[in-house]
């Protein structure tokens, strides 16, 4: 990869962009191959020696490979994401279930660990194997926040013996894109503002920079964008009036800029409540497929009120079944007046769902509730004197199923053999326990 050229005017523009730009030391830590490192201690293996693969369910020849270890890559060509019939039978390869409890209070004791070192609101917690720490200030109790880190890596695996890569930067985006263009190859990178126009710009993959999924780099392709560079250069009005706050985001961070705060999502106009779900079996018909469907939107619809928030734009996706060539749609339908009502949420995806579906064998289905805001933005209707009746009783079931477990009231739909809501109670992150 090589580096774009960059002239005077840039460095100006750095000089100027950067002097006001946060310079605190963040680091992002990612525990490498987690789950077969757990494994791997369990059974008191070498996870960078043993080829190593967790599998979702052994019953079916389908389910996805959740951890690999770097031996399963390279020499069996076996990763993340590859398939349980994709491996083969070799002495050598050991496979595992996830033990989700358990990789769970893994992640639990690691933060722990880190919580030796700085306070907890200086840890968030990204997902179950990465996380941002704020070493900012730190200098005077554990000396420069550099070797801080490498400590805290080294306390990491010599305690539980998971081998983790750390990316450090003056932000959350510029840890984060450490950790993920450098870091995971050599253990350990720190960027700096000044790194941007030769480790950042050359970078010609835009969906390899955090914050950038594969629509929107196919998008930006098509506006003659290739590099991270080139988005750098951009106009910023055409980006966006194209893409509206994200275009003024997408600017920025190419050039390293994030003003989020710690634990802040990357981009504060992407917020959402979503619900994936990978389904067991092919789902053939719409009455089925709508039953997972109204669980989806009671989740999603729940969470959205327990931050007392509401959307405007709710999103319908649904894959094909492989058996069926695959493919499938993605859909977003914008209402009026915003709500976290789970009817309201179902009705729009019902009607996505009957506009679009192209009556093929349905093997995952998405959902989200988009353009939030606050639910104390809603206005009460002359001519809806059931809303706020609804808002409670959908207050109350959420009390119940807070209270008493996730299936302490449900509705009929989830005894039906099409429900899934009662099987996945039993799993923690989609997985068994």
């Amino acid at each position: 990869m090589h580096a774009l050229k960059y002239s005077e005017a840039d460095s100006a523009n750095l000089f100027e962009v950067y002097t006001h730009a946060p310079n605190r030391s963040i680091m992002c830590i990612d525990m490498r191959c987690f789950y077969a490192s757990c494994m791997a201690m369990i059974e008191n293996l070498n996870p960078f020696k043993v080829p190593i693969a967790v599998v979702g369910n052994f019953k079916q020849k389908g389910s996805v490979v959740l951890a690999a270890s770097p031996p399963m890559k390279k020499r069996f060509g076996i990763k993340t994401g590859s398939r349980l019939y994709e491996i083969p039978k070799h002495p050598d390869i050991k496979l595992y279930e996830p033990k989700m409890e358990f990789f769970v209070q893994m992640s639990m004791e690691i933060t722990n660990l880190i919580n030796q070192f700085v306070p907890k609101e200086a840890i968030h917690v990204y997902s179950v194997d990465e996380s941002f720490v704020d070493l900012t200030g730190t200098e005077k109790l554990w000396g420069p926040p550099e070797e801080t880190a490498k400590y805290i890596q080294q306390s990491i695996y010599s305690q539980f013996q998971i081998p983790s890569a750390v990316g450090m930067g003056p932000n959350m985006l510029m840890a984060k894109l450490a950790l993920d263009l450098e870091a995971k190859k050599t253990e350990f990178a720190k960027w700096t503002y000044a790194d941007i126009p030769e480790k950042l710009w050359p970078v010609s993959t835009l969906s390899e920079m955090w914050g950038i999924g594969r629509r929107t780099e196919r998008t930006l392709n098509n506006m003659g964008i290739f590099k991270i560079g080139d988005l750098a250069h951009a106009d910023l009005s055409m980006l966006e009036d194209h893409f509206g706050i994200m275009g003024n985001q997408l600017y920025y961070h190419a050039w390293g800029i994030d003003l989020s705060p710690l634990g802040a999502p990357l981009a504060e106009g992407q917020i959402s409540f979503g619900k994936g779900q990978m389904l067991m079996r092919d789902y053939r018909n719409r009455s089925e497929i709508l039953t997972v469907i109204l669980e989806m939107c009671e989740d999603v619809a729940r969470r959205a009120r327990e931050a007392y928030q509401v959307g405007r734009t709710i999103s319908l996706g649904v894959s094909y079944s492989k058996d069926a060539f695959g493919g499938g749609f993605q859909r977003t339908h914008t209402i009026d007046e915003p709500t976290n009502d789970t009817m309201k949420v179902y009705k729009v995806c019902e009607q996505l769902l009957d506009q679009y579906y192209a009556e093929r064998p349905v093997r995952k289905i998405t959902i989200s509730l988009s353009k939030l805001e606050s639910e104390r933005s809603i206005q009460l209707s002359l001519f809806d004197c059931k809303k706020w009746k609804r808002r409670k009783l959908g207050a109350t079931m959420d009390y119940l199923r807070s209270k008493h477990g996730s299936t302490a009231i449900l509705r009929a739909v989830s005894y039906t053999e099409a429900g899934t809501a009662i099987a996945r109670a039993q799993l923690v992150g989609g997985h068994k326990k």
